[in-house]
């Protein structure tokens, strides 16, 4: 393999600003950093020279949290995000479904909740764009779907169908269902959803290629083994696998099935052990602890303010009670798995929190590096925790502004207090906890640059509005802890020693930015690019191009 050597740029290492510097890369490790004479000597004589032209070097991002099948997914049928209003959505649906009219099920997704009252989008609207084939379309959380009325039809739901424990359909005053099904209600129609095992090879083909465009050449699957209509990506990562196309550092998590009990531990064991002999690493567990704020279905210790129109209460969802998360975290570490917890709201954080607390005392302390996905609301009695209980607090950076849909539908059924208990990572941090970034992709884009624009300033980038009011601004954090979220953080949570860092040894995933981030005002953090991006010394996107 043809060596690199990266120069005229600023080198952030994963942990630490290394200035301007020269690094050699050679069999697709990192060989020599520091001096140019000794990296060009190190790189060899056929070795390509890239400028950085006064930009930056990184490590390639790695991402805490995604689900790149349902990303890949919602890329290849009729994909909603980024759309602004419901005329947009209907063009697009419209579009969809001429362009595709041999299609059994009209697919898609990535409508925000907040283009719509309470009640959801009916599927009155989406009649009046197809009627005579089902529509399945999640929204952008994922913790709800808009459906048609054949939909309904095929899943044999009326106004006699009871809603699921953790779930419902939103109903009209004669108990119909409207064509909004929320939670575990999704699976009752997403289960009857047909896709190939080709589409979803293709799907995640184009997630990987995706991801690299963000500069992100590892992540952690949230989620594998299928959840409330969502697909399963298992047998997709396992064709790339033996295809050899799976090029990227990938971790994944198992779901923990709440409808069983401390039974399915063992068979989570034999899959982790099936899915290591083919190549893909599932030795972490998903538990969702509740639900999202969005549709008032985060677990929150004191009730929402005000009138909710929600069936679930006015406190949201346990999805798990504190005894069952106790039991199940408990057993999970005893059989050496690393539990991925999705906890919004600050009563689920603190039953996270509890559990570990229990499992440590059960088990002793050890390095399963559990983490708590989310948290958008976190008491302050809860912050030091992270650090004591050796738990990562595992942050999406974009929703941490004001303007996002999570924290706008919140704040009038908030108080003032609790407002300020809203992602707060610099506390976390100041208190010796560690962090990882993530996206939730597709719930947000990928864009790790933004993300850290967002962390820094607690505003979205090019938003005026927004940076009149940032997000609890004492929260924010520096530009270097930020970064080394997005990369030393989360490579190590995943126990990728060798990944994360710019550092002789190291594996040779970077990422090449035209701006020097530490150069750069903050308010212009978020105008930086990925120009390209490398796995193992091997270019796999440039801008204006494609690397092969």
């Amino acid at each position: 393999m043809t060596g690199l050597l990266f120069v005229n740029g600023r080198v952030f290492d994963g942990q630490r600003d290394r200035g301007r510097q020269a690094v050699a890369v050679r069999d697709g490790r990192v060989v020599a950093m520091g001096d140019l004479d000794v990296a060009r000597e190190q790189a060899g004589p056929d070795a390509e020279e890239v400028d950085l032209a006064g930009g930056m070097l990184v490590p390639g991002f790695q991402d805490a949290h995604v689900h790149p099948m349902i990303g890949g997914l919602e890329q290849l049928r009729c994909d909603l995000s980024g759309l602004g209003s419901r005329e947009e959505y209907v063009a697009a649906l419209r579009r969809h479904v001429a362009e595709r009219p041999d299609d059994e099920w009209v697919r898609g997704g990535g409508w925000s909740v907040d283009m719509f009252g309470p009640e959801g989008p009916t599927a009155s609207m989406l009649d009046e764009i197809v009627s005579d084939r089902p529509a399945f379309l999640p929204s952008t959380d994922h913790h709800d779907a808009w459906v048609n009325t054949r939909a309904l039809e095929i899943a044999g739901i009326t106004s006699a169908t009871p809603d699921p424990p953790d779930g419902w359909f939103v109903r009209d005053a004669d108990g119909n269902p409207t064509g909004t099904v929320r939670e575990a209600a999704m699976a009752m129609v997403g289960d009857h959803v047909t896709t190939s095992r080709e589409e979803y090879a293709d799907a995640l083909r184009s997630a990987q290629q995706h991801l690299y465009s963000w500069g992100i050449t590892g992540w952690h699957d949230a989620l594998i083994g299928g959840y409330a209509g969502l697909d399963d990506p298992t047998q997709a990562y396992l064709d790339l696998i033996a295809a050899g196309e799976l090029n990227s550092l990938v971790h994944t998590s198992q779901w923990w099935d709440r409808d069983r009990g401390l039974e399915q531990v063992q068979d989570l064991c034999d899959q982790r052990d099936r899915l290591a002999e083919a190549g893909l690493d599932a030795r972490s567990v998903k538990v969702m602890m509740d639900g999202v704020t969005q549709t008032f279905t985060a677990a929150m210790s004191e009730p929402y303010v005000g009138e909710l129109h929600c069936p679930c209460g006015d406190s949201g969802l346990n999805f798990l009670s504190r005894h069952e998360a106790i039991e199940a975290v408990t057993a999970l570490d005893d059989a050496g798995f690393q539990v991925h917890f999705h906890a919004i709201g600050d009563l689920a954080v603190t039953h996270a929190l509890d559990a570990v607390e229990a499992a440590r005392r059960a088990n002793g302390m050890n390095d399963r590096r559990h983490q708590v996905a989310h948290l958008q609301l976190v008491r302050p009695e809860d912050r030091g925790r992270f650090r004591s209980l050796g738990v990562s607090a595992n942050i999406e950076g974009m929703w941490a502004s004001s303007m996002t849909p999570a924290v706008e539908l919140l704040a009038p059924h908030l108080d003032d207090r609790r407002m300020q208990w809203h992602y707060p990572v610099a506390d976390i941090l100041a208190a010796g906890g560690h962090v990882a970034g993530g996206s939730d992709w597709p719930i947000n884009p990928p864009d790790v640059i933004a993300a850290i624009h967002v962390l820094v300033n607690r505003c979205a980038y090019g938003s005026d509005e927004d940076a009149k009011d940032p997000l609890t601004p004492e929260q924010a954090i520096t530009i270097e802890q930020a970064l080394e979220a997005y990369t030393h953080g989360s490579a190590w949570v995943n126990h990728r020693t060798d990944a994360g860092m710019i550092q002789v040894g190291s594996r040779a995933d970077a990422v090449v930015l035209d701006q020097d981030l530490c150069a750069l005002p903050n308010e212009e953090l978020g105008r930086t690019r990925v120009m390209r991006t490398y796995t193992e010394g091997r270019l796999v996107f440039e801008r204006d191009g494609r690397g092969g």
